[in-house]
């Protein structure tokens, strides 16, 4: 009995040592098939817009997270080439829009994503965390349209500098370990639609007050970086936005920050041609 139960033994062992690999490769793939699945259910653009595609946490490498407007979705792109190798850079599944929604919207992404919440999900800290809000709250709506004549400030001054305190509480207490990094908010043109200009100088005051109280968040001045830029490459007058170049300048800046919060250094950043030539190849693909 003993030595038949000795065979049964080490045929149990012999399996054990062919199984695991094939075991293994198919938690990791499930492991990854979960979380890319939580992370597509996450919103519109998760499965198609190239800067919102899921990405495949690197044990070894620092996790940065980026929070913020339009503009920081032109960067994003140029952030992650940047740092490509250095750190895995994520960002919000969306539109970051006013102060009023980012515990919300960081929750609703936590929840999905993380464990415990989700079996099998992310279970990484972020190591640093870029956030920037300014831009949505200073803009006047009317009906959910911009508006300046008629339309009322999506956030007064006060309630802005409310929220940036509630924002930053938040992420001290959530993720506590993540070096914090606050952009300022990027400047308003001449005849914007919906926004006066001089407003981001109002509002980036009022945020200068709050950091003021929070020595440990690192201020990039992405206003003041952003202002020649704006001239430079800006989509069009009267236009928030910037152009191709003018994202890669600024992603440039915001990899330099991150970089220099968790101890690694940036490569060159590419071309806007090979950028393009990435969005095109990934939205092209997801098409057909």
């Amino acid at each position: 009995m003993k030595r038949r139960n000795a065979i049964k033994l080490m045929g149990l062992f012999g399996l054990a040592s062919c199984v695991p690999t094939k075991l293994l490769s198919q938690v990791v793939n499930n492991t990854c098939d979960v979380c890319k699945n939580a992370w597509e259910s996450l919103g519109k653009f998760t499965k198609t817009r190239y800067q919102f595609r899921y990405i495949e946490p690197i044990a070894s490498l620092p996790k940065v997270f980026i929070y913020g407007d339009s503009v920081s979705i032109g960067y994003t792109e140029y952030v992650r080439a940047s740092l490509k190798d250095k750190a895995c850079v994520y960002r919000l599944h969306t539109n970051g829009q006013s102060s009023d929604y980012f515990i919300t919207r960081m929750e609703v992404m936590r929840k999905k994503m993380f464990e415990p919440f989700l079996k099998g999900g992310w279970d990484f800290e972020w190591d640093a965390i870029h956030f920037n809000v300014g831009l949505h709250d200073l803009k006047y709506l009317a009906d959910n349209k911009l508006d300046k004549k008629n339309g009322t400030q999506v956030s007064t001054l006060k309630i802005y500098e409310e929220n940036l305190h509630k924002i930053i509480n938040y992420l001290k207490t959530t993720y506590p370990k993540a070096k914090l990094i606050f952009a300022t908010t990027t400047p308003v043109p001449e005849g914007a639609d919906g926004r006066f200009a001089g407003d981001s100088i109002k509002y980036n005051n009022v945020a200068s007050k709050v950091m003021n109280e929070y020595p440990e968040v690192i201020v990039n001045d992405l206003f003041t970086f952003s202002t020649p830029i704006l001239k430079e490459h800006g989509v069009k007058a009267g236009d928030v936005h910037y152009k191709a170049e003018g994202s890669r300048l600024q992603g440039i800046q915001v990899a330099k920050k991150i970089g220099d919060a968790i101890g690694v250094t940036p490569i060159d950043c590419p071309s806007t041609d090979v950028i393009n030539a990435q969005f095109k190849a990934y939205e092209t693909k997801k098409k057909k």
